[in-house]
């Protein structure tokens, strides 16, 4: 399992979450609207989701339901990269 950056992120795209993170496993380039978690380096420790300033980070098994779509959204933006 992984966190999941959902809808709040869109067009915000902080960055604190990244300073935190002791893996370095959340992305985005200057043309994406949102970062995403790359679930393979993800280790679950959960230190971005208090730095994120809208509340966008969620483990994945709790992911609200508007949002769940994202969680795809976030594996699919992976596997493209690849």
């Amino acid at each position: 399992m992984a966190y999941i950056i959902a809808e709040p992120c869109i067009d915000v795209k902080d960055a604190s979450c990244v300073a935190v993170c002791p893996v370095d496993c959340i992305h985005g380039t200057d043309q994406d609207n949102m970062l995403y978690i790359n679930p393979d380096e993800c280790i679950d420790c959960g230190a971005c989701v208090p730095e994120c300033p809208v509340s966008a980070i969620f483990h994945q098994d709790q992911v609200p339901e508007q949002w769940q779509h994202f969680i795809e959204m976030n594996f699919a933006y992976f596997r493209k990269r690849d």
